[in-house]
């Protein structure tokens, strides 16, 4: 495994979250984002940002970008936020089935959608913080299985 793609909608709020917080944990992988309906060239969120620098990370030079084909193909995980979201892009893109999860399937029991907090709360930002570090701590056993 060398290649890890998040995904959310616009890829201003969650994505770039999950992105950095796996960038972080896995150095030597390439972890990028992109959304199913991405607000194109705009900057992480101020909400998310804020939260994110709160947690040690920086957005500061996150641009949205739009989910692709060449994208789905390049990846060897990818991590959504919603089972919606699995299922679109499944449905867009066939040829990725078996390699789209989503990151609160932990593999145990407790399986979860992280909520978008856009054009919500701070509160809001921090619920899908603690969310998705949780999809990332357990994520990161199997991916090191994989890498």
């Amino acid at each position: 495994m060398q290649n890890i793609l998040v995904v959310c909608v616009g890829n201003v709020c969650r994505s770039p979250i999950g992105e950095a917080l796996l960038a972080r944990e896995f150095p030597q992988l390439k972890v990028w984002s992109a959304g199913l309906g991405a607000l194109v060239g705009e900057p992480a969120d101020p909400l998310a940002t804020e939260v994110a620098a709160s947690n040690g990370l920086d957005l500061s030079a996150h641009r949205a970008q739009q989910i692709t084909s060449w994208m789905c193909q390049a990846a060897d995980l990818i991590l959504v936020m919603e089972q919606a979201h699995k299922t679109e892009i499944e449905r867009r893109f066939p040829l990725v089935r078996g390699k789209v999860f989503r990151l609160g399937d932990s593999g145990k029991a407790d399986h979860f959608d992280i909520a978008d907090p856009y054009r919500q709360a701070k509160s809001a930002f921090e619920k899908a913080y603690v969310d998705i570090a949780c999809g990332v701590a357990a994520w990161a056993p199997r991916i090191r299985q994989l890498s």
